[in-house]
């Protein structure tokens, strides 16, 4: 034995039994997820999840996880249209004896799901170590997305209440009281424990907020009080309904009054919330705008109108490329994210890094470019200082100095279809230009047939143009846009494109930037909820109205 602690050899040897991590998803939003909860998923070799669950945590895990599909094993609930999965605990036990790292993931919390307790009872029995990741729960996440706190500065109490188990006693005491109480039920159930708190003694004018698919873009509110819930979802159509057995959370008590939900519904009140948005790019190009338009409460559908391949002859990117390495140019100008991409899979292929950058000062047209050059390790001498284009780039490009610059050539990577102005305007700054086509742009194929119907079909909120060829490429691969359907366009020029193919312009970008574009589209739905509140109108989105519905023409 070491003098200084114990030998390696003195420990038991290690379990070849795998681990198994109980996780807790939250209620439906993404964002939710804790630190420790991703970090969980992205080493997992097994995910178990019911289908709504593995949605909201299948981003963070691997490449290549399992994920086992369960089963339905009780066919009385299934004919009800509630199907019950509980073959769970045998993935989990067999996978983990396999010696896999195992990932449970439930909705809400795993110490408020009695099926996550009784595995990690069959775990403890079985040897299997695991360990508990807490999430969000229901009960707790919904409410505060819904604008309806549970506490205020007195401290009242706050009872939680699960509708399929309460006994007639938990009734009677959550009655008695006057408690916030926080109701798990379904939607066709919420009149019931509303009649069970009346007969237990809450006056039936008691507020009441039911919310269903919460922290959601799919998120929907209902206030009224104790006594009129049934009216409300009868005359406001809800019930009855084939989704009646959805859950819900109802919140009974003075905190869910109908004035404070005026002015603490967050969630429901972004000025996009629940938009379907169509975004004509690729899942790569749409990241940050798609992040861009979830944070005003969207939901994008990216539809690729282009898609990239390589030049017909690659000689002439070869030479550049190689002339790159020699020393033959003085700059690189970068015009798009797919040039960053074109020349780095050339590097790859030569077994070439950033460092061939040295000595090179490298200019990129925009954010976004700039952004996927810094990806591949390359921070750019020169971006536009003013706007993010061709002319941007050239304001802000210095004229060729024979003193200075040992070096008088550029080498312009570019698509087959890019525009001269560019090259026409480092030529009469004083600069030799190598323009060099780095890849092709072709039309993609068509999406989807449901896509393509909700695109016609007046399925989707709003469309957001970045370019007259995309107008052009989504009108040839999938349809018009339906009448109903908000139209965004990012400049004049696509504007003119949009109306020449039949499309009425509703949202013009201030500057040529899809993010300006974006926040553009946030505006006009946030004129349009307010107009629609002062009216004294629902608020809607524009897929709800009626087919053909006239709209009056508005640029932002």
């Amino acid at each position: 034995m070491s003098p200084t602690g114990p030998a390696v050899s003195d420990f038991p040897p290690l379990s070849p039994r795998g681990q198994v991590t109980f996780l807790g998803a939250g209620p439906g939003d993404p964002g939710l997820l804790t630190l420790r909860a991703v970090e969980a998923l992205a080493s997992a070799d097994v995910l178990v999840a019911e289908p709504d669950v593995l949605d909201v945590v299948r981003g963070h895990a691997r490449a290549g996880v399992s994920t086992p599909e369960l089963t339905v094993v009780d066919v009385a609930s299934t004919t009800a249209g509630v199907p019950v999965l509980r073959d769970a605990a045998n993935l989990v036990m067999e996978a983990a004896k396999g010696g896999r790292r195992v990932v449970r993931a439930v909705a809400g919390d795993p110490g408020l799901d009695g099926d996550a307790g009784a595995e990690m009872l069959a775990c403890a029995a079985a040897g299997v170590p695991f360990e508990v990741v807490p999430g969000v729960a229901n009960a707790v996440g919904v409410p505060a997305y819904a604008g309806v706190p549970l506490r205020d500065a007195q401290g009242a109490d706050v009872r939680f209440v699960d509708a399929r188990t309460a006994t007639d006693r938990c009734w009677s005491e959550v009655g008695a009281s006057d408690a916030t109480a926080v109701v798990s039920t379904t939607l066709d159930a919420v009149a019931a424990a509303a009649g069970e708190l009346v007969s237990a003694g809450r006056k039936p004018d008691t507020p009441l907020t039911v919310t269903i698919a919460g922290t959601t873009t799919r998120q929907r509110t209902w206030t009224a009080t104790l006594g009129t819930i049934a009216q409300v979802f009868k005359q406001a159509k809800v019930l009855p309904s084939p989704e009646g057995h959805r859950p819900v959370i109802a919140v009974v008590g003075e905190r869910s009054a109908a004035a404070q939900r005026d002015q603490l519904a967050w969630f429901e009140s972004k000025p996009l919330f629940g938009w379907k948005v169509l975004v004509p790019r690729t899942k790569e190009q749409a990241a940050s705008l798609s992040d861009q338009l979830r944070s005003y409460g969207a939901v994008p559908h990216e539809v690729p109108t282009i898609a990239v391949e390589p030049p017909r002859t690659p000689q002439q990117m070869e030479r550049a490329v190689k002339g790159l390495v020699t020393g033959r140019y003085e700059w690189i100008a970068f015009t798009s994210v797919n040039a960053v991409k074109a020349v780095r899979e050339k590097f790859e292929e030569y077994g070439l890094d950033a460092r061939a950058f040295a000595g090179i000062k490298v200019a990129a047209v925009g954010e976004q470019t700039a952004a996927a050059l810094v990806d591949f390790g390359v921070k750019p001498d020169l971006v536009p200082s003013g706007e993010q284009s061709a002319a941007g780039l050239l304001e802000d490009w210095p004229p060729y100095d024979p003193v200075f610059d040992p070096i008088d050539r550029v080498f312009l990577p570019r698509a087959d279809i890019a525009t001269e102005t560019l090259v026409a305007g480092l030529i009469e700054l004083g600069w030799e230009v190598d323009d060099v086509t780095a890849y092709r742009t072709v039309r993609a194929s068509p999406p989807p047939a449901d896509t393509r119907e909700a695109i016609k079909g007046g399925g989707f909120d709003a469309v957001l143009f970045t370019s007259s060829s995309t107008v052009r490429n989504l009108v040839g691969i999938a349809g018009k846009p339906h009448n109903v359907t908000v139209i965004a366009c990012i400049g004049p020029a696509t504007a003119k494109t949009a109306e020449e193919h039949g499309l009425r312009v509703d949202v013009l970008s201030p500057e040529p930037s899809v993010h300006k574009l974006a926040e553009a589209l946030a505006a006009f739905g946030a004129q349009r909820r307010d107009a629609a509140k002062e009216a004294g109108d629902p608020v809607t989105r524009p897929s709800e109205r009626r087919p053909g519905a006239r709209r009056r023409r508005t640029t932002t």
